[in-house]
């Protein structure tokens, strides 16, 4: 008989599933009982997370895909679980209204569902083989997410979105590939006590980092964050919520992971992730302040937020024993920013609804006059500015806190301090870049004149469920010990922490003091650069934000699409060009041999009398084929110059293969629909794999 808790998992992760087919095959064409449908699943899911609370339990089903899957629950994974049910219940609410008048809304539907149980699936995985199964399906389904609106620049986005996707899962797959091989197992506790008894090896190194790899680029971490301001200004608001809030953070998840089960307390891991963070971090607050488009600039702010999670994680490397500061404000900062990003992409999914427009010029000035939504913003303003009294504040001022603690450290070992030095004005300086570009979307759409306002036409009941998530904020901003801390003391065993010892102070002047040096700093970036460099006055007295962005800067086109697209293919056809003709070569040297040794074996057989007939017949044979390829040619030549019905031009069949060689349209549509080929053999080949893995 199933346990109770085995049952209330496998619903968590298939009854979604389940329930967007039912819906995609008996509610098409009926677009109220749908919706109405899929706001009762995923509140029933909902209820269903928070029965999660309590025992621990696992489930394992070793007979499936070969290795076996387990799943299991209790700690940050059923916070996790609450999470994901949470925000795609409040999503489903606001779908209603932000579809009501859209096109493809039921394959939506459908999606979203499979997505959602997908996800609950990665957060619930015991092992990592089970978290990748269902981290590449995630991938999958919410690709439809992205592509939803199926305009030109969603399509692009979303392209990009699967390229990075397949590609960092292909790279997971050879890493974990070569962990199950090492240690024989991939069951994160199991892991975690083999790599503690293992010498740091550089082995071990390149197979978390290719592990790593597919993780940091569902994340968007930098360099591999190229998808991510696309996907997320294109997608629809309310995929976009849950991109922010829940999909990004799966690869957040993997990151944690790996650093708490093979890289525990290990400072080569905490450099590598502390840098990835610190760049993030920095790059997604310069992306944010220099955009002028609503939802881009939320896109780089999550982008940003990334990064100080990565930093967070790093920190965690970096203290060891020492890192339940680090632990803990990662924790909450995760949480923290999902339930920002809830507020913030939902306000913006309401201003484009009602403007069809994202622009700053465009919608600047829209909610000068709607109170509601100006209030709400304004909270998550100060929630993710890291204002004191804000949810953010509390996550923020534990991170800050342990980059001082570790600074402690390196002082009494007498060691050198200033690189962790820059890692904190980094910290702090990254922070004020957060309120400057936040600043710049509040003044633009509720505070500047505008040639229209919003009207307040928002459902009673969509009112009460955002204004119910802003109230949220400053609740666990202002009472952290009751709420936050709580959160922080369920998951850090996640991440194989524990609690600080003592109590922290979050509201004395020495943790106030970051927080009044990020919002300096904000305010001078505002003053100073937003509105003196990046905002004018046109002829009319109006002010105009300025995309100022250098367009030489955006990595994904010039460089990954010109490495993918044309280096790599050229390398790739010079060294097979290269290999055909060390093969002619060796045709060749063969052919010079033979004649040798015909010559050779002639003179022997000069010797012999008896063979010279058979010689004279072989000369005459050779020069009978002289004469005819001498016809042949002439033919050729008479044909080009007289008649002009043949160029002549010998082309060898294996040169048609590789436009770097060639000229002229054919040649190159030949190339392509070879690669195309080439392609689809690949995709069978792992279509083959992945099934003989299934059964």
């Amino acid at each position: 008989m199933m346990h109770l808790q085995q049952i209330i998992l496998l619903s968590l992760i298939f009854l979604p599933m389940v329930c967007g087919v039912i819906q995609y095959v008996l509610f098409r064409g009926k677009e109220q009982a749908r919706d109405i449908w899929n706001i009762i699943v995923t509140g029933v899911l909902f209820a269903l997370s928070l029965c999660l609370l309590g025992e621990s339990h696992v489930d394992t089903y070793a007979n499936i895909c070969g290795n076996g899957i387990s799943f299991v629950n209790g700690g940050f994974r059923t916070v996790l679980a609450i999470l994901t049910a949470g925000v795609w219940f409040v999503t489903s609410i606001f779908s209603k209204s932000y579809f009501e008048n859209a096109d493809h809304k039921h394959r939506y539907s459908l999606f979203l569902l499979l997505t959602e149980g997908a996800t609950m699936g990665i957060f619930l995985a015991n092992d990592f083989f089970t978290l990748f199964l269902f981290f590449e399906m995630m991938s999958f389904t919410s690709f439809v997410l992205v592509i939803q609106e199926q305009t030109e620049q969603a399509i692009e986005a979303a392209k990009t979105y699967l390229a990075v996707a397949v590609i960092g899962g292909l790279v997971t797959l050879m890493g974990l590939f070569l962990l199950y091989q090492k240690a024989g197992t991939l069951q994160m506790d199991l892991l975690q006590a083999f790599m503690i008894q293992q010498p740091k090896n550089a082995a071990y190194y390149i197979m978390g980092g290719l592990v790593f790899f597919g993780f940091g680029a569902k994340a968007g971490i930098v360099p591999l964050h190229i998808w991510l301001p696309a996907a997320y200004t294109e997608a629809p608001a309310p995929a976009t919520t849950i991109l922010s809030c829940i999909l990004t953070k799966t690869g957040v998840v993997g990151a944690m992971a790996i650093t708490a089960n093979l890289f525990l307390h290990d400072h080569i891991w905490g450099y590598l992730m502390l840098g990835l963070g610190v760049v993030t971090m920095l790059w997604g607050g310069v992306l944010a302040v220099f955009s002028v488009n609503l939802k881009r600039t939320l896109a780089c702010s999550s982008m940003s937020q990334i990064g100080f999670l990565m930093v967070g994680i790093g920190m965690q490397g970096l203290l060891g024993e020492h890192n339940a500061l680090a632990a803990s404000g990662t924790i909450l900062h995760f949480l923290n920013h999902s339930f920002l990003k809830l507020v913030l992409f939902t306000v913006a999914g309401i201003i484009y609804l009602q403007t069809k427009e994202l622009d700053l010029n465009r919608i600047k000035g829209y909610g000068r006059n709607n109170l509601f939504l100006k209030v709400v913003f304004l909270i998550a303003l100060l929630g993710i500015g890291g204002i004191p009294l804000g949810n953010g504040y509390i996550s923020k001022t534990l991170l800050h806190e342990s980059i001082v603690e570790y600074m402690h450290l390196l002082q009494e070992a007498g060691q050198p301090i200033f690189w962790i030095q820059c890692v904190e004005w980094a910290f702090l300086f990254a922070g004020g870049l957060t309120l400057a570009y936040m600043t710049k979307l509040f003044v633009a759409v509720f505070v500047e004149q505008g040639s229209h306002t919003l009207q307040d036409t928002m459902p009673k009941y969509e009112k009460i469920v955002l204004g119910a998530c802003a109230l949220l904020l400053p609740v666990l901003g202002m009472f952290p010990y009751a709420t936050q801390e709580r959160f922080a003391e369920m998951s850090v065993s996640f991440v194989s922490a524990h609690m600080p010892e003592h109590t922290i102070h979050y509201f004395a002047y020495v943790n106030l003091k970051g927080a009044l040096l990020s919002v300096l700093i904000g305010a001078v970036v505002y003053m100073v650069f937003v509105r003196k460099c990046l905002m004018k006055k046109n002829q009319q007295g109006e002010t105009i934000y300025l995309d100022c962005f250098p367009k030489w800067l955006n990595l994904e086109n010039n460089v990954y699409r010109p490495l993918l697209l044309k280096i790599l293919p050229f390398i790739g056809g010079l060294f097979a060009k290269t290999c055909v003709n060390l093969i002619d070569a060796s045709r060749l040297m063969k052919i010079f041999i033979f004649i040798g040794g015909l010559f050779a074996k002639t003179c022997v057989n000069l010797v012999d009398g008896s063979r010279l007939l058979k010689i004279f017949i072989f000369i005459g044979a050779l020069f009978a084929r002289m004469c005819a390829n001498l016809v042949d040619g002439l033919v050729a030549l008479l044909r080009m110059l007289i008649f002009n019905v043949d160029n002549a031009k010998f082309i060898p069949k294996e040169d048609k293969y590789f436009s770097a060689y060639t000229d002229g349209e054919v040649d190159k549509t030949v190339y392509r629909e070879g690669f195309a080929r080439s392609l689809m053999m690949i995709g069978i080949g792992l279509a083959v794999a992945m099934l003989y893995i299934l059964l």
